[in-house]
Parts: structure tokens; C-alpha cells; sequence
């Protein structure tokens, strides 16, 4: 999707979130067909950014608490994928969408280092990356959301249509857009001059 070039803060005063970049994700058979096959390399790209300038990085893991989910403790798919490297500022553990409601609390976090807000990359884009998004904005964050830094998978719709992965992440950025988050790219990020 065409993003228009947005009006960003200052991006020092915003944490990188990466939302469960995990390893269940790559398993096709269970979750589907997915868009977005550079998601990974962006988000990689983001993280050298955020180090680079010392910004603070946020890892979500999801653990779920399903006993058929790949996502529970304790099986592979629960680590995190190789892009995510290093040691975060703050891991945070959820069992929901909401990167808000895990432990431990990341918007107490973000004001307690007088953050304004965060960016927010991973999967899903319309589950967890969307939850996330919208209810930092209703908490007061400032939220980038970087749309190809983000993937999700087809879904089947009630009536039983399949509504691809590409459509469900257009619709995800026309509800954030103007309303909970700004709408950004990676390459638009990437190409914020520091602030002095």
C-alpha cells in the first residue's frame, strides 16, 4: 500500500515494538497464506535503526495458553524468529492481542521513561498488531504503525469467503489511520534525520 509521507515525532522519544516475531508463524500448514514475504528483512531493518540511535526496543512474546497452539511455552514455536536479536529494554509476556494487557505493564513503562509513544511492527497486522495499536492510542501513546513491517494471513469470512491477507491489512490501516495511529513505511523511518 502507497503510504503518504506522514508527520512523525521525534522518534527518539519512541519505542520500538516488536510484536510476537515468533517461529509458529512460519509453519504455512497451520496459519495459512501470508503477504507480505519482506516483513522480516523490515523489521530487521528497524531494529538496527533503534540501536543505532540508542532508541528504546521493546520484544512482546505470546504465550499462549492454548495446549494445541504453537505458540504455547515450551514448544519452538514460541522462540523468536532469527531477526530479533539482542537484548531488549523490556520482553513483555501476554496471553491476548493487546500488547497493553501483558506483563509486565508497558504503559506504565513508556511514562515512567517519559516516552511519548511507540512504533509498532510484527504479526499479526490485524490482530495483535492492530489491538495494540488501538488501544494505545485510546491510552494517549503517540503510535506509528509500519504497515510493511508487519504480515498477516488470509482469513475465512463468516459466509465462508476468503479475504486475503492483503485486504485485511488495508483494512487495518484505513481503521488506524487519522484515528488511532500514524500510517508509515520502513524506507520512511529509515530516512528521519536524527534530531540534534
Amino acid at each position: 500500500m502507497d503510504i503518504p509521507a506522514p508527520d512523525l515525532p521525534d522518534l527518539d522519544r519512541l519505542a520500538l515494538l516488536l510484536v510476537d516475531v515468533q517461529r509458529a508463524f512460519d509453519d504455512a500448514d497451520y496459519w495459512g497464506t501470508r503477504n507480505n514475504p519482506e516483513c522480516e528483512q523490515n523489521i530487521a531493518s528497524l531494529l538496527a535503526e533503534w540501536r543505532a540511535h540508542h532508541r528504546p526496543v521493546v520484544f512482546v512474546r505470546h504465550d499462549s495458553t492454548d495446549p494445541d497452539s504453537p505458540l504455547r511455552p515450551g514448544q519452538p514455536g514460541n522462540d523468536f524468529k532469527e531477526v530479533v536479536t539482542g537484548t531488549p529494554d523490556l520482553l513483555i509476556t501476554k496471553h491476548v492481542n493487546s500488547c497493553f494487557h501483558g506483563k509486565p505493564d508497558l504503559h506504565r513503562w513508556l511514562r515512567e521513561r517519559e516516552l511519548i509513544g511507540l512504533v509498532v511492527a510484527g504479526i499479526t497486522t490485524n490482530h495483535c498488531c492492530e489491538t495494540t495499536a488501538r488501544v494505545g492510542g485510546n491510552l494517549g501513546h503517540h503510535v506509528v504503525f509500519v504497515l510493511d513491517a508487519t504480515h498477516t494471513f488470509d482469513r475465512r469470512a463468516p459466509d465462508g469467503t476468503v479475504v486475503s491477507a492483503d485486504q485485511l491489512a488495508a483494512v487495518t490501516a484505513t481503521n488506524l489511520h487519522e484515528e488511532f495511529a500514524t500510517l508509515a513505511n520502513t524506507r520512511q523511518l529509515l530516512e528521519v534525520a536524527p534530531a540534534t
